[in-house]
Parts: C-alpha cells; sequence; structure tokens
C-alpha cells in the first residue's frame, strides 16, 4: 500500500538513509531514486534518476558530521530539484548542524546559523523542517516557513510507559541554560525540577552543586545535543554526590564525538536516551537507546504536504489527530 497523493516525492541523501526509510514506511511513499556521490576532489556529484517536474519533493538530510559535506550535499539537491521543476522543496533536516552559532558571542564572531539558512534559501528550498533545533531563534533567521518539532513528547511517552513519573523523580538541567527543557518534561511526568550550576564559570564545570532536592530520588538530566558528554558527564557526578538514588539522562541529538562514549561509560548514568536523527559511526555508550522519531517527522511531513496545521504535534505525541 502507498500513500494516494502522487504529487509527493521523499528523497533521502547520505547522511541518515535508516531514519529516512523508516519515514518511508511511515508515509507510505516509497524513497525516490537518487544518487550522490563525491569525487577524489571532494566535490560532490547529485543525479536524480526520478522525475521530479510538478512535484512536492520532501529531501532528507541531517547536518551532522561529517557537517560540511552533507551540508553541500543538501543545497545541491536542492538546487538539482529546482532545476528539474519541482513544484516545492522542503528540507527535512532532524539535526541542524550550525544552530549554536546563532549569535555574535565574542567580537568579530560570524552568526553562521543566519548564513546557513541564507544558503538553503537561495539555493531554492521553500520551507524546512527540523528536530529540536538548538536555538529556536534560528527559525527566525528564514525567509520561509520553518517548523521545528520538540523531542519532549517523545521522552515523556517513554518516561511515562516506563513508569518514571511523579514525586519520586526529578528532571535536572545538567546547566543552566536548560531550564526551559527540563520544565517541559518535568510537566509532562509531574515532577519537580532541579538545575547543575557551577561556582565558577559555567564552561569551566567547576566546583558544581544543586539548586533542588535530587536526596534518594531518581535523576533525569536532560539536554539537546550530547557531543563531547562532558556536561552529562560532570553533572552527574553531581547529582550523585547530593545523593540521587539513580541517574538517567535524555537528549535530542546523540553525535558522541571523540571519545565521548568512553567518558559516559566511565559514568554512573543508568541509561542514555537519544533519538535516531542522527546515525553515527562513532563508538556508541554501552547503556544508550535509542528511540526513533521517524513517525513524528512523517506525521508533519503528511499535515504539511495536506495543508493540516503541525502544531498538534508540538503537544503530545499520542494526541495527533
Amino acid at each position: 500500500m502507498t500513500y494516494s497523493d502522487s504529487h509527493l516525492k521523499l528523497f533521502s541523501l547520505n547522511s541518515n538513509p535508516e531514519l529516512a526509510e523508516k519515514i518511508s514506511a511511515y508515509t507510505q511513499v516509497p524513497l525516490s531514486k537518487v544518487t550522490s556521490k563525491q569525487f577524489l576532489d571532494g566535490e560532490i556529484s547529485i543525479n536524480m534518476e526520478d522525475s521530479v517536474r510538478n512535484q512536492d519533493v520532501y529531501i532528507i538530510q541531517s547536518t551532522n558530521a561529517p557537517v560540511n559535506d552533507y551540508l553541500w550535499e543538501l543545497l545541491i539537491m536542492i538546487d538539482a530539484c529546482r532545476r528539474a521543476s519541482a513544484r516545492s522543496v522542503c528540507a527535512v533536516i532532524p539535526y541542524f548542524g550550525y544552530a549554536r552559532q546563532d549569535r555574535t558571542a565574542n567580537p568579530r564572531e560570524p552568526i553562521t546559523a543566519k548564513l546557513v539558512a541564507d544558503m538553503l534559501v537561495k539555493a531554492g528550498v521553500d520551507r524546512v523542517l527540523t528536530l529540536d533545533i538548538h536555538a529556536v531563534q534560528v527559525q527566525g533567521f528564514f525567509d520561509i516557513p520553518a517548523d521545528n518539532l520538540f523531542t519532549v513528547p517523545l521522552f515523556a511517552n517513554y518516561y511515562q510507559e516506563k513508569g518514571l513519573t511523579g514525586d519520586d523523580v526529578v528532571v535536572v538541567a545538567p546547566k543552566n541554560s536548560g531550564i526551559k527543557r527540563a520544565r517541559s518534561l518535568a510537566e509532562y511526568l509531574e515532577a519537580p525540577i532541579a538545575i547543575v550550576d557551577y561556582e565558577e564559570d559555567d564552561r569551566q564545570r567547576e566546583n558544581g552543586y544543586v539548586i533542588g532536592n535530587v536526596q534518594g530520588k531518581k535523576v533525569i538530566l536532560i539536554d539537546d545535543i550530547l557531543n563531547t558528554a562532558t556536561t552529562f558527564a560532570n553533572a552527574s557526578e553531581v547529582v550523585k554526590a547530593a545523593g540521587a538514588s539513580e541517574i538517567y539522562a535524555v537528549s535530542s541529538h546523540g553525535l558522541f564525538s571523540d571519545n565521548a562514549a568512553e567518558i559516559l561509560d566511565q559514568t554512573d548514568i543508568k541509561e542514555i536516551l537519544v533519538t535516531d536523527s542522527v546515525s553515527t559511526e562513532n563508538q556508541k555508550p554501552k547503556n544508550v537507546k535509542y528511540i526513533t522519531s521517524a513517525d513524528y517527522i512523517a506525521s508533519a511531513i503528511l499535515r504539511i504536504h495536506e495543508g493540516r496545521p503541525v502544531s498538534p504535534l508540538f503537544e503530545h505525541k499520542k494526541n495527533q489527530d
């Protein structure tokens, strides 16, 4: 059985074909054929084997490492669709690289997230769909519609089914910039929140302490990007010293750069939950668990294509209408 609207085309590039296959299964739209290769000098070549004339095209591509290769592959694919007379082009970017460069934190720094947004629009994209982008203000960098799906409802479903709810659980922001995300998950789980803060600069992560009570509690550390693992590793030490009985960690995007897996394996974190937004060949922690975002993204694609609102997906995954 396939989706009845023949004007919807799904393409997967090279960053995360596994997720694209799952999205295809949920939408009942087969992935169209495309060949992407890289020449010895690094140039990228795209060849679409299916026609996109008068079609609504959705290109699935995260921009994790190697971020520049995947970004250019996406830009070239968008241009190819435009030149092949696609009716519309939507870039589905589960992990949006460069989103952390959303402001000038120091003199003479670029705002690279804005540059990437401009490049996508210039290439010819009509719409962007992301999953828990690092800085929500990046949506405003686009002069086209940009939808950002929040991962907290996915995580809430998982922990509710696991029985991690109520006063025995504390949702902890592992740094003071993550309070909003922690509060959002805590509301779903009907649990209190706490914050890990540091006497020194937050980047130094020295002399950490807990604002709140985690004594004898099951702690869930939450962040959006798990990159080097130092944030979770340091926070787990702080909450353990404050008396946490069990420690869990959850992150939207598991990049696991450098020796992150080794660092996490040495912590007291019982389970690390991440989405499948990123496909990585790096070593993964022993206690990592993946939760798929495919049905979530697939539902958003169908809603966009059919002209239905995407906002109901933000509330709770089980309450989709």
